[in-house]
């Protein structure tokens, strides 16, 4: 099962997420699940690089099934407004995947 947690500051914001596990959907090279939650997570952390210019902090797992990235808060309004808005992207399309294989991954808000 992969795992993703958000982690929200009191305002609201996306301050952080952590998926760690692996989906077990198929074999490994074949997990849609897994390619489909790790493509959506790294695009949007390369995107925010590339796109607006803030780098996140990441911590990676060695063999995969591990990944953390937390979002800089001293930022000006209009980029973490930016920024939040990929990551609540990210967070629908990662709902999507949840709705459809929902044994497979989960998602947990704190």
């Amino acid at each position: 099962m992969i795992y993703i947690t958000i982690d929200r500051t009191k305002s609201g914001l996306v301050h952080s997420f952590t998926m760690s596990g692996h989906a077990d959907y198929a074999e490994h090279g074949s997990d849609i699940v897994c390619a489909g939650a790790s493509a959506v997570s790294f695009g949007t952390v390369n995107a925010i690089e590339a796109l607006i210019g803030v780098r996140a902090e990441v911590k990676q797992g060695e063999n995969g099934g591990f990944l953390q990235c937390v979002f800089p808060e001293t930022i000006s309004d209009e980029t973490q407004e930016k920024v939040q808005l990929l990551l609540e992207a990210m967070i629908v399309s990662l709902k999507g995947i949840e709705q459809e294989y929902g044994k497979h991954i989960k998602i947990t808000f704190k």
